[in-house]
């Protein structure tokens, strides 16, 4: 009980206000007595429910700043063709395109032709544009004389030029006709990879060559001197070739708005990428590696190499002329292997490249956790005992499988260990899960 006193005031007849005789020390003291007390019981249960969760812990919560490590970005790369290979030197057309269809371009198979092999691996479409559409024909008479190789070359300068420039250029010289590789998207996933990327070109016989005599203009029933259509070509018999790679190794690429351009010029990969004449390389064209796209300048590849190094093509020009012209780059890289020997990959070398962007988790499992299973063959009888009493005291489990939950418990992916992962209380270990997007 609280003892009161009383005070006389210093003024007659006044009585001093009753109040109780604590101290504020005391007081205080108390306070924090109990704030201890309370600290101390809620420790106690924080490491009871820790023990507990221990011992049959079912799954553990991320900490987001000691085991995650987010927005890890690497550049993966891979050979471009079937079976992540970097070398396409077999090559085979597709005998399943219509007549129309062929008109415009082909498609080029790595393991046969689709029309014999069921397993024929498509690669990469090659076709001819004319800004005037010559060298080829319009045969359905409904495209008002829009021949396939016009709408070939206003189709890849609308893809790939600024709007409004109409006109490929190459080394400061605009061309009006072009040789188009396209690659298959599905192998190139995000885009080629500059550095490692090489065509081989045989030489073809030209302009010199001529099947069964002059070769007639198919509308006007004329003379086509010195042209012959692709599906006559021939290699010319010297043994020569040429090759051709991107600039990546010396130049930046230059950005346009179809992403970045590199230049096609005279050099090789074998051994390293080495540059032809490396003053005054010779240009074939452009590369558009975010595309999958490279353009050739038909007017270096009709070149014989009297003046400076071509392959010797002989593009077919004339108006209304079916000149198949596509079929003379397939001739060219298709015969290309048999010409550089064994120690040499002819036709195409080219790789795909891509940036792939990863999470890190890392799982950390320590010796008192997951030691117990809740598989059924964990247990036995209806009260679900340990299937072995030892296991009571030291329990055996293997470790096959992470699972990644989300908040709601709910599975969003699986990481599976490449072998089962002993555990026990002995034993500890450290998973590391890595997310690629």
């Amino acid at each position: 009980m609280a003892v009161y006193s009383r005070r006389v005031s210093a003024r007659p007849g006044r009585f001093a206000t009753a109040r109780p005789n604590t101290s504020p020390a005391g007081g205080r003291g108390q306070i924090e007595q109990l704030a201890r007390q309370m600290a101390e019981q809620i420790l106690r249960e924080r490491d009871a429910a820790a023990q507990r969760a221990r011992l049959g812990r079912i799954f553990t919560q991320f900490d987001s700043t000691n085991d995650v490590l987010p927005n890890n970005v690497e550049t993966v790369t891979r050979g471009l063709f079937a079976g992540n290979t970097g070398s396409l030197v077999n090559m085979f057309t597709n005998g399943n395109l219509t007549a129309v269809q062929q008109t415009y371009y082909q498609d080029i198979f790595s393991t046969g032709d689709p029309a014999t092999e069921v397993n024929a691996r498509e690669e990469l479409s090659i076709a001819y544009g004319n800004i005037g559409g010559s060298g080829s024909r319009d045969i359905t008479g409904n495209l008002n004389n829009d021949t396939p190789s016009r709408a070939i070359y206003k189709q890849y300068a609308q893809l790939l030029l600024a709007p409004n420039d109409k006109k490929f250029t190459i080394n400061g010289v605009d061309t009006d006709h072009i040789y188009i590789l396209n690659f298959n998207r599905a192998r190139m996933r995000e885009k080629l990879d500059p550095g490692n990327f090489e065509l081989t070109l045989a030489v073809l016989s030209g302009s010199n060559y001529n099947a069964g005599g002059a070769l007639l203009n198919e509308q006007n029933n004329v003379a086509a001197l010195d042209q012959h259509t692709g599906s006559n070509v021939l290699v010319d018999g010297s043994g020569r070739y040429l090759q051709i790679i991107d600039d990546s190794s010396t130049a930046p690429a230059t950005v346009g708005e179809s992403g970045q351009i590199y230049n096609l010029i005279s050099g090789s990969l074998d051994g390293g990428t080495t540059i032809f004449n490396s003053t005054s390389p010779t240009y074939y064209g452009l590369l558009y590696p975010q595309h999958g796209v490279a353009i050739l300048n038909a007017d270096v590849l009709d070149n014989n190499g009297t003046i400076f190094p071509g392959a010797g093509f002989g593009t077919v020009t004339g108006s209304q002329v079916q000149g198949k012209n596509y079929l003379k780059l397939f001739t060219s890289l298709s015969s290309s292997n048999m010409l550089t020997g064994n120690t040499v990959n002819g036709g195409i070398q080219a790789r795909s490249s891509e940036q792939v962007k990863s999470t890190y988790y890392f799982v950390r499992v320590k010796n008192a956790e997951y030691n117990y299973s809740n598989n059924p063959s964990f247990v036995t009888g209806s009260l679900g005992e340990l299937a072995f009493s030892t296991f009571v005291d030291d329990p055996q489990v293997y470790v096959t499988t992470v699972g990644m939950f989300n908040e709601r418990r709910e599975m969003l992916a699986v990481a599976k260990l490449s072998q089962p992962l002993l555990k026990n209380f002995t034993r500890e270990a450290l998973i590391k899960v890595k997310l690629d997007f």
